[in-house]
């Protein structure tokens, strides 16, 4: 397969991915950067794609597990998120009849090491909270940290909120589009509702005034713009290093922690699951491994007869 062919080809299967399957934005990237991956290998070695063999991709799975130029290799996880997406895109091929067998039809999945998700203690959250400033970008600060652990959102989710997607009054906010395209209403509590309200009264407008059409986001960057990812990372890591727990604290360790403290306080794990929007039970059922291993912890901690 030509490199414009193959190109083709990779935009005809994400097109289908978009319009047929409905998968997110930020998934059908993701398939994008693995198949560029797959094609770098293919052009390295003179391999056509579109005709490789089980001997290929065996070679292929080797090359990811090598560490590279820097020095680093591709984690187990991502080995066995790329064969899916090489999977997926080889089915595809076959299917639409540009190829006549499936080279990975064969070739098992790695099994994805399970890693439990990173949680901070509570009084740790709460210092979190506590710093930023009560004035300006401060209480805009504020209002994302509380968000982001007071609803247990996506990054992606909280930067693509519009002013209408929260309700003060009602105490919720409308996730539009989360993974998977699902879209669903959470409650927010009092702290979120009362940092945000402060934000969209004294803070938000004078960002607004900043850009020549700020539009809806919710919340706004300096120069008046919808905050990106990236920026709001960045929010997260500063607070982060003030705090002192830079080398503990990811995109996602608070939506971690506000899952492992609801079940901690008893929470039903079905209304975990709709809280977080997982289509699986069992992605949530990860979480009931932390507040087990809490409960251990507390248990050979505390119990007299334990310690013998």
């Amino acid at each position: 397969m030509e490199v414009e062919a193959a190109s083709r080809w990779v935009d005809e299967f994400l097109t289908y991915l978009r319009f047929e399957k409905g998968l997110a934005d930020n998934t059908i990237a993701a398939y994008r950067r693995d198949l560029a991956v797959w094609q770098r290998f293919c052009d390295e070695r003179g391999i056509e794609a579109d005709a490789a063999s089980a001997e290929d991709l065996t070679g292929y799975l080797e090359y990811l597990r090598r560490p590279n130029a820097l020095g680093s290799a591709y984690s187990a996880s991502s080995v066995a998120r790329m064969l899916v997406s090489l999977k997926s895109f080889h089915r595809f091929l076959v299917r639409e009849g540009r190829s006549r067998s499936d080279p990975t039809a064969r070739v098992g999945t790695p099994k994805r090491p399970r890693s439990l998700p990173k949680a901070i203690a509570l009084d740790e959250v709460e210092r979190l909270l506590s710093l930023p400033h009560s004035e300006g970008l401060g209480r805009r600060d504020r209002a994302i940290l509380e968000c982001l652990y007071g609803a247990g959102l996506r990054i992606s989710e909280l930067v693509n909120l519009d002013v209408d997607d929260i309700d003060l009054d009602e105490g919720s906010i409308l996730i539009r589009g989360g993974k998977g395209g699902k879209s669903r209403r959470v409650p927010v509590g009092r702290a979120a509702r009362s940092a945000t309200g402060n934000y969209l009264t004294t803070v938000r407008p004078g960002l607004a005034r900043k850009a020549p059409s700020p539009g809806a986001a919710l919340f706004l960057n300096a120069r008046g713009g919808r905050l990106s990812r990236q920026g709001c990372w960045k929010i997260l890591r500063r607070y982060a290093l003030l705090a002192g727990m830079e080398d503990r604290l990811s995109p996602h360790t608070l939506r971690h922690s506000f899952a492992t403290h609801m079940l901690d306080a008893g929470a039903d794990i079905r209304v975990v699951q709709d809280l977080l929007g997982h289509a699986s039970l069992a992605t949530t059922q990860v979480y009931t491994l932390v507040s087990d291993s809490k409960v251990r912890e507390v248990y050979y901690s505390s119990h007299p007869r334990a310690r013998t």
